[in-house]
Order: structure tokens, then sequence, then C-alpha cells
């Protein structure tokens, strides 16, 4: 009698998961590249985007403030390190995302409440045939529900992610407070504010803690003001120009401020292909915008909006060859970038992203002991 041919996979009785609050650029492409499937670079970006929009979306017309939208984009991105876009619909990690960021900040809403308003932003037409007062749209209750459980499900999956570590750590008060000790502007400070929002929509926020990523957008934002339509010689120009010489040299702010001079540059070229991708195609539903120009969706903190039709979506001021020419003149000038390593002391991102540590998670069978912090660190004062 022949023995039986053992699983080539046997889920493990026990595991300890632990939290990574960021990841290397390299990280991320591994885990990228191990989750996008058949999907090209370019269709991953495309369903980033939005799914990033569709958060902007909803989150903006319940009225969220903005680090709740932040985080739900941040945590949509996380999310999709470690499971396949192929066996998710974007919409409900979307929502669940928001849902779990909504918790993790205190402006919790109920999945129903999200629900319906989601529906009112997929379904426009419906919402406008709508006899409500809020504008909700009539939908079958067994549908709610099924969505609704959907949703509970992958919120499920995100808390296990991120092994329910509530801690988040935003980078927008950097942004205000290195503005005012860089003496930059109060135009540029409101300017990398808004790159800060759309900082969300990339991966950068899963690389760089909240400073770096404050500095980066305040240097892109410097960068970017020397290409203004409106740019002139007064006193705020200068002090802009400025801080750009002060951020694109190394020196003595790297240990001030605890960055480098080479993230700050990653973080820029991100950024500014975001706002390639943007004015290359004005009609998608992009966030990157001038400090000036509203948000293009409708909230309670936004009544100025009509309720009748789309908002109007404002133009990007920026032309892609201006921008593209911007990315020449910054790879010609800038240092070498910094090896590339994992966090973690083995070099072998196989090995320490195997997927032993997502094998157990929404599952009732087996123990997750979940940790705080990376391998190495925790039980070091985590």
């Amino acid at each position: 009698m022949e023995r039986p041919v053992p699983s080539t996979f046997q889920l493990p009785s026990s595991l300890s998961k632990h939290y990574h609050p960021y990841f290397t650029p390299a990280e991320v492409q591994y885990l990228s590249d191990k989750q996008r499937g058949k999907l090209s670079v370019s269709q991953e970006e495309k369903a980033r985007q939005q799914a990033c929009g569709f958060i902007e979306a909803v989150g903006s017309k319940i009225g969220f403030p903005r680090r709740t939208i932040a985080t739900a984009q941040n945590l949509y991105q996380r999310f999709h390190l470690f499971f396949p876009r192929k066996d998710f619909n974007y919409h409900d990690v979307s929502l669940a995302a928001l849902y779990v960021s909504t918790k993790m900040h205190d402006t919790l809403k109920k999945p129903r409440e999200i629900l319906m308003v989601a529906y009112a932003v997929r379904f426009p037409e419906l919402a406008a045939k709508s006899k409500t007062v809020g504008g909700e749209v009539d939908m079958d209750p067994m549908t709610v529900e099924h969505d609704r459980q959907r949703v509970l499900a992958v919120e499920r999956l995100i808390l296990e992610t991120i092994c329910f570590n509530f801690t988040s750590k935003m980078p927008f008060p950097y942004v205000i407070k290195l503005g005012r000790k860089l003496g930059a502007s109060k135009k540029l400070i409101k300017f990398a504010w808004r790159l800060t929002v759309d900082s969300h929509r990339t991966p950068v926020p899963l690389m760089y803690p909240p400073n770096t990523v404050a500095l980066g957008c305040i240097y892109t934002a410097a960068l970017l003001s020397t290409i203004e339509p409106t740019a002139s010689s007064n006193t705020d120009d200068e002090s802009d120009r400025e801080v750009a010489n002060l951020l694109k040299q190394k020196g003595d702010w790297e240990t001030t401020y605890m960055a480098e001079a080479e993230d700050l540059e990653e973080i820029a070229h991100t950024l500014i292909d975001l706002l390639m991708q943007a004015a290359q195609n004005p009609s998608a539903n992009t966030s990157p915008r001038t400090p000036s120009s509203p948000s293009p969706h409708p909230s309670p903190r936004n009544q100025h909006f009509s309720s009748s039709g789309p908002p109007h979506t404002p133009q990007i001021p920026y032309k892609s060859d201006q921008l593209l020419q911007l990315k020449i003149s910054m790879r010609e000038n800038e240092h070498p970038p910094r090896p590339d390593r994992p966090l973690l002391s083995t070099p072998d991102l196989s090995a320490t992203y195997s997927g032993n540590d997502v094998a157990l998670l929404g599952k009732n069978e087996g123990t997750v002991r979940f940790l705080f912090g990376p391998p190495g660190v925790v039980g070091h004062g985590v």
C-alpha cells in the first residue's frame, strides 16, 4: 500500500504576525510584484488611483476629516501588499479601509452609513432620483446586507494585517511646523499640504515616516513653484527658492530633521509622476490641485458646490512636458540613491515575506500572535 502524498502546503498550527510600520522601496516593489498577478505596472497604478479616488469621494461626501481619508488610502495600499488584487473587489477593500480608519481616528460611522454614501457615489443617477432628504439611494435590503457582510469580512483582514495596531502618525502637522521652521511662505506651505494629501495616493507613506514625507512634500512644492505661470521675483519666491536649494543639498538639516536628501528626491519624483498622470488624463478622478483650488467632491465641509450636477474639476496647472523637464533636471543633479536593502537583517525578501504570516489571517483555526513591531524590535521598548 502506497503512502499518501503529503500536502504541498499545510497551515501552521500557530504563528507570530509582526507589524511593519514602514517598508523599504525594495520591499514594496517585491510585495507589489507578488500580489499584482497578471496586471501590468500601469494597470496596477490605474487600479490604485481608482480606489484612492473612490475613498476620497466617499470620505469627502460624508465629511470625514483629512486624517481619516488619508489613513484609509494608506490602509488600502498596505492591504494589497499581502493580498492579491484579483481576489478582492476594490469597492469592498476601499470601504473596509475607510471603516477601519474611522475607528483609528475616532470618527466612527456604521458600515451601512458608509455603504449608502458609497452607493450615491457609484450610482449618481439613482441618487438624483432619490426623494429622501439626504439623497439616500433606494437599494435592495438583501444587496445592502450582502455588501455589509463583505465589508466586515475584509475589515477583519485589514485589522489582522495591521496587527490591531491603531497607532497612526500623520505628516500634516509636520508640514506646517517644518515649513515655518524652514522659513517657507504661507503659499508654499499650503501647496505642500495639498501635495501631502496627494502623497497618500502613492506608496510614499508606507516607505517613509511622517517627518520625511512632510519634508519631501515641502521640497516638491518648492521645486514646482519655480515653474508656476504666476512666478515672480517677490520676497516669498526668494525664500521658497532658498528652501529648495537647502533641501536639495546634503547638510546639517538632515541631522536636525532626521531625514536624508536622497529620500526627499525619491518622494519628489513619485509626486511629480502623479501630477504627470493627472496632466495627461484630466478627466480622471485625481486629487492633485493647486492650494487655492476647491475639492472636486462635494461634502458638508464644501457647501459652495451646487447640489445639481457634477462639480467642475479644476485644471491641472502644469503641463506634462514641464513636469518631465523638471524630472530630467533633477536627475542630472541629484545624489546617488541609497543602497536598496530591507529593513530586517536578512537580505532574502522571499524568506521574510513567504506568505506564511498571512496564512491564518481571516480563519478561525490555529493561533496567531499579533505583535506591534517588526522582528528584532519587539521587546526592546515596543
